[in-house]
């Protein structure tokens, strides 16, 4: 198929041939023991099923990062940690994820609401001065109240207002919208808002792991990966690219569950790319299954890229047969999808935060 064009086998009992495509490791000789898995650096990334980026501008992604770490450093975000945030180089993320356009402000648009939204776990989950799991539904409730503007009687606002002014992560987020007024229409800036909310209740729901040291099943975790996943990235692909979906095709069943597999699919890959990045005791699908399994690290991370690639099988036949069945906006929507998990898979792959980083 022209535009899907990575299909492998489909239909019935295809699934365990798709299962049964990812190479074991080779077995390790008696004279040369298996590496130690605590160090990321010997674990194997095995090759995902995704798609390529369709584009890769490189004075583009420049442009986009450049501006974008000269953005977090007027907001307050990443204090300390700019030179690291430029390394990383997010702006490439978006141009990559976002080929519809060439436009670097609608594409900065979409990598100041990520970096806004990456910041929750960057500032107050991972690092900060103050990662306190049991401080973070009170934080992200205050996000929610800058993203969904609130408004409270003329004596008490300005106390409000202090504390965002206080609050780096508020500000951005605050900044974040504002720009993306600028490109979306109102139905579009709820569909993101929507998204952002789900994104807070994963960030509480992994809060309450951290604090009660609940080690979750693998079916717990996935469906965590509906909440916490690359939704509100890939909800701004219509606005980016300068049209909108109809709000009839975005809210069809059909069309919700292969954008919200899509997102748990991708969100996967990131959890499989991160391993040389995350501590072993981190929550993520390789280690829940290595809990759950009582398998090695390396064995989980092959395990949880062939529930990737498996799921992605599914999102290839179902975005192929949706560009067919709906309006032109919808074709050029699943088309856009699919080529966003491309620029994720290539940015993940070649990112200094996933690899090689000190």
């Amino acid at each position: 198929m022209t535009d899907f064009p990575f299909a492998g086998p489909t239909g019935l009992g295809t699934r365990s041939l798709r299962l049964r495509s990812r190479p074991s490791p080779e077995p390790e000789s008696e004279a040369e023991p298996e590496p130690e898995e605590s160090d990321g650096e010997r674990l194997h990334i095995p090759e995902l099923y995704c798609p390529d980026a369709v584009r890769d501008d490189v004075a583009l992604g420049e442009e986009v990062n450049e501006r974008l770490v000269e953005w977090a450093a007027e907001i307050g975000i990443y204090e300390g940690r700019l030179e690291r945030l430029r390394s990383h180089n997010f702006g490439r993320l978006f141009m990559l994820a976002h080929p519809g356009t060439d436009d670097a402000d609608r594409i900065l648009a979409a990598a100041r609401c990520g970096l806004a939204e990456w910041s929750v776990d960057d500032h107050w989950v991972d690092e900060g001065e103050d990662t306190d799991p049991n401080l973070l539904g009170t934080r992200i409730a205050l996000v929610h109240a800058v993203t969904d503007p609130v408004r409270l009687p003329p004596k008490y606002q300005g106390d409000f207002e202090q504390v965002v002014q206080r609050e780096p992560v508020l500000r951005a987020f605050r900044s974040a919208f504002g720009l993306v007024y600028s490109i979306a229409s109102p139905v579009q800036v709820a569909r993101l808002r929507h998204e952002v909310d789900c994104m807070l209740i994963g960030y509480s729901q992994e809060a309450e792991w951290r604090a009660s040291g609940h080690q979750p099943a693998v079916w717990e975790y996935l469906l965590h990966r509906y909440e916490n996943a690359f939704y509100p990235c890939m909800v701004l692909i219509d606005p980016v690219d300068g049209y909108e979906l109809p709000a009839t095709e975005f809210a069809d069943i059909r069309v919700r569950r292969v954008y919200l597999y899509a997102g748990v699919a991708n969100v996967l890959l990131n959890d499989v790319y991160s391993m040389h990045k995350e501590d072993p005791t981190d929550t993520n699908l390789p280690t829940v299954i290595a809990a759950e399994e009582k398998c090695s690290l390396q064995d989980a991370i092959y395990r949880a890229a062939a529930i990737h690639d498996e799921m992605m099988h599914t999102i290839e036949a179902e975005c192929a047969a949706l560009s067919k069945l709906g309006s032109p906006q919808l074709s050029r929507y699943v088309k856009g999808l699919w080529n966003w998990m491309g620029g994720s898979k290539e940015w993940h792959a070649t990112s200094p935060r996933y690899n090689g980083e000190s």
